[in-house]
C-alpha cells in the first residue's frame, strides 16, 4: 500500500473527479507488492486473537497500532474481524475521549486498511458530526466504504443514505445523487419529481434511502401545493412499508407516521387518475392490515387516517379513475384490481375475537405480493415478529388448511425470508388444539439483526377454539379478493392433487401453479420431469417445465377441464418450455436451454 494516507488519496481521486462524486462502486485503491516473504496465513480464530491483541489496551498513538497490526499478521483480508473485534470491544465513560481521539487520527493518518477500518469502526460508537467530512472521503474507496458508510449511519443518516444512493449501480439515479452531493435543493427537487417510478427501478431500500437523503417531509412543508412532488411521495411511500424486501427498519423512523399524515391529508390535492388512485388503494391496504399498522400512532389517528382515504376514493370522481387510462394492459390490470379491491380496507372486521386472517393481494403493477395476513388483537403477526419476508400466499395456509387447529400438533411455516429460507429462514409456529383452546407455540426464526444469537424467544398464544374455528372457516370460504385466472390456477392445483396419476404416465409430477407476476391473467404451470418417475425409477436430477394458459374470459371450471383434459391425455413436453434446471440436462433430454449461454 501507498505510504500516502487512505483519507488524502480519497480527497485526490475525489477532486480529479469529472463530476465531484465518486464511481458508482466506489474508486479502487492502488497496491503496492509487499517487500519480502508474505507472512505465514493465520486462521480465524488466530487472526480475531491478534486483532484483540492489538486494540487491547488500545494505543494511543496511529504509529503503534499500524505497527501491532503488521507485527501480528493482520492484513486486508481480516477486514471484517476488525469491525466485529473493535464493534464488541469494551468502551468504558473514561476510555471513550481517548478512544475518538485514536479514532480521529487513524482515520485521516492510516496508511494501510485494517488500521483504518479499526478507526471506521470506533467512530461509529464514539463518532459525532465533527467526523462526517472524513467520514464521507472515506467511503469514496471500495476498500473502506461499508465501515465508511457505517459509522456515518450512526453519526448523519442522511449522509449515509446519500452515499448509499450514490454506490447504486443504475444510472438513473445519477442526476438526484449528483444534486444531493451538491446540496442544490431545486435539482434535487427537480430530479425527485422527475424520477422513474417503475417498481423494478424502485424498491423498498431504495425508496427508504431517497425519502431520507431528499428530506422528503421537509420537502413537503416547503412546498405543500406541488402535486407532483405530493404524488412522488406517495409512490415512495408504498415502497418504503412494502412488505416485498421483508424490511421494518422504517418502523423506528418518526418521521413515517408523519410523511403517512401528510400525503393523506393533502390527498385531495391529487387529480383522480389511475395511477394517484392505485397509490391511495395501497397506503389504505397497509393502513388496515399490513406493516404500518405497527408504527406508533396516536390514539385513533391511524384509524381516522383511514376513514379520510375511505372518504375520497368513494367520491364519483375517484371511481371513476378506475374506468380511465385502460388502454394498455398494465392499466387495464391495475384498474380491475382497484375494482375488486377498492373497499376492502375499509370494511370492518367479519366478527369480532382475537383473530382476525386477511387476504390482500397488492397492486399488480407493482408487482407486490399477495399476503395471508394474520392479525393478532388488530396487529399483523408477520411483519412484527420477521422482518425478513412477506407472509405466506393463501395457497400455502387456506387452500390446503394448514392453519385448522386438528386433534394432532403440526408445524406451519407462515413466511419465508424474500431472499429463500436457505438465506434467511422462515417464521414456523406449532399449532395445537388444548380444550377449549388453540395454542400457537414453539416458534422457530432467525435472528433478529442487531441481536446476534440473543433474540428474544415470542410467548405461546392462545386462542378460543370455536372463534378460532369459524376464523379460519371464513378465511377460506372467501374468495372475494381472488380473480378468475387465479381461479383457475386454483382448479388445476387441486385437479392434480386429486388426480397425479395422469401426470406420473408422462414421468412429471406437480410443481408450482399461480398466476405470473408480470401477468395476472396468465396461469403458470410448472411441471417436474424426470425420465423413468412414472416406472418407480426416475433417471438423474428432475427439469422443470413451464406452460403458460392465458385466461380467455370463459368461466375458470371449464378452463380447468380443458386444461386437465390435456395435461391427461397429451404428452406436455410437445407444449411446455424449460424454465429451470441445467442447460445440460435440457439438451440430454431433447429440450432447447431458453436462457442464453
Amino acid at each position: 500500500m501507498s505510504a500516502l494516507p487512505l483519507y488524502d488519496h480519497a480527497l485526490r481521486l475525489m477532486h480529479a473527479s469529472p463530476d465531484g462524486l465518486p464511481p458508482r462502486r466506489g474508486f479502487t485503491l492502488s497496491r503496492t507488492p509487499d517487500a519480502g516473504p508474505p507472512p505465514p496465513a493465520l486462521s480465524r480464530e488466530d487472526a480475531a486473537a491478534a486483532v484483540r491483541s492489538a486494540l487491547d489496551p488500545l494505543p494511543s498513538d496511529p504509529a503503534t497500532l499500524h505497527r501491532r497490526f503488521a507485527e501480528l499478521g493482520v492484513r486486508d483480508r481480516h477486514r471484517t474481524l476488525v469491525r466485529r473485534v473493535v464493534a464488541e470491544l469494551p468502551l468504558p465513560d473514561e476510555r471513550r475521549d481517548a478512544a475518538r481521539s485514536l479514532a480521529r487520527r487513524l482515520a485521516r493518518t492510516g496508511t494501510a486498511v485494517p488500521p483504518v477500518i479499526a478507526a471506521l469502526a470506533l467512530l461509529a460508537r464514539v463518532g459525532d458530526a465533527e467526523d462526517v467530512p472524513c467520514l464521507t472521503a472515506l467511503s469514496a474507496l471500495r476498500e473502506v466504504r461499508g465501515p465508511a458508510v457505517q459509522a456515518l449511519e450512526a453519526i448523519d443518516p442522511r449522509r449515509a443514505a446519500v452515499l448509499m444512493l450514490g454506490h447504486d449501480d443504475r444510472p438513473e439515479l445519477r442526476p438526484l445523487v449528483g444534486a444531493l452531493w451538491r446540496d442544490d435543493h431545486a435539482d434535487v427537487l427537480a430530479q425527485l419529481e422527475a424520477l422513474p417510478m417503475a417498481a423494478e427501478f424502485i424498491g423498498g431500500a431504495t425508496a427508504r434511502r431517497i425519502a431520507q437523503a431528499t428530506r422528503l417531509l421537509d420537502l413537503l412543508h416547503r412546498h405543500p401545493t406541488r402535486t407532483a412532488l405530493l404524488g412522488r411521495a406517495g409512490r415512495l411511500l408504498v415502497r418504503m412499508v412494502s412488505s416485498q424486501d421483508g424490511s421494518t427498519e422504517f418502523l423506528a423512523r418518526r418521521d413515517v407516521p408523519a410523511l403517512y399524515e401528510t400525503v393523506v391529508a393533502r390527498a385531495g390535492l391529487l387529480p383522480p387518475a389511475l395511477d394517484h388512485h392505485a397509490t391511495l388503494l395501497s397506503l389504505a391496504l397497509d393502513l388496515s392490515s399490513g406493516t404500518a399498522v405497527l408504527l406508533d400512532w396516536p390514539d385513533g389517528r391511524r384509524a381516522a387516517l383511514l376513514e379520510s382515504l375511505g372518504h375520497l376514493l368513494a367520491e364519483p370522481r375517484w371511481a371513476a379513475a378506475a374506468d380511465t387510462g385502460t388502454d394498455e394492459p398494465e392499466g387495464r390490470v391495475r384498474a380491475r384490481w382497484i375494482r375488486r379491491t377498492g373497499r376492502r380496507p375499509f370494511l370492518p372486521p367479519a366478527a369480532p375475537g382475537r383473530l382476525r386472517i386477511e387476504v390482500v393481494a397488492g397492486d399488480p403493477v407493482d408487482r407486490e405480493p399477495m399476503e395471508t395476513r394474520v392479525l393478532v388483537d388488530g396487529r399483523p403477526l408477520v411483519p412484527a415478529v420477521f422482518p425478513h419476508g412477506p407472509a405466506h400466499r393463501p395457497e400455502f395456509l387456506l387452500e390446503n388448511g394448514s392453519l385448522r387447529a386438528g386433534p394432532e400438533p403440526h408445524d406451519v411455516q407462515l413466511a419465508e425470508a424474500a431472499c429463500t429460507e436457505g438465506c434467511c429462514g422462515a417464521l414456523t409456529v406449532t399449532i395445537r388444539r388444548d380444550g377449549d383452546q388453540v395454542v400457537w407455540e414453539n416458534w422457530r426464526r432467525p435472528p433478529l439483526p442487531g441481536w446476534g444469537r440473543s433474540t428474544p424467544s415470542l410467548p405461546a398464544e392462545r386462542f378460543d377454539a370455536a372463534a378460532y374455528d369459524a376464523e379460519v372457516a371464513r378465511a377460506e370460504a372467501d374468495r372475494s379478493w381472488s380473480w378468475p385466472a387465479l381461479e383457475l390456477a386454483r382448479l388445476i392445483r387441486e385437479g392434480l392433487t386429486a388426480r397425479p396419476e395422469p401426470l406420473r404416465r408422462w414421468d412429471m409430477t406437480r410443481g408450482w401453479i399461480s398466476t405470473a407476476p408480470q401477468d395476472p391473467d396468465t396461469v403458470e404451470v410448472h411441471l417436474w420431469y424426470t425420465p423413468g418417475l412414472g416406472s418407480g425409477a426416475p433417471d438423474g436430477h428432475p427439469l422443470v417445465l413451464r406452460w403458460s394458459v392465458p385466461d380467455d374470459g370463459t368461466s375458470p371450471g371449464s378452463q380447468a377441464g380443458a386444461a386437465l383434459r390435456r395435461l391427461a391425455e397429451e404428452d406436455p413436453r410437445g407444449y411446455t418450455q424449460v424454465s429451470a434446471g441445467t442447460r445440460e440436462r435440457a439438451e440430454e433430454l431433447g429440450f432447447t436451454w431458453p436462457y442464453g449461454s
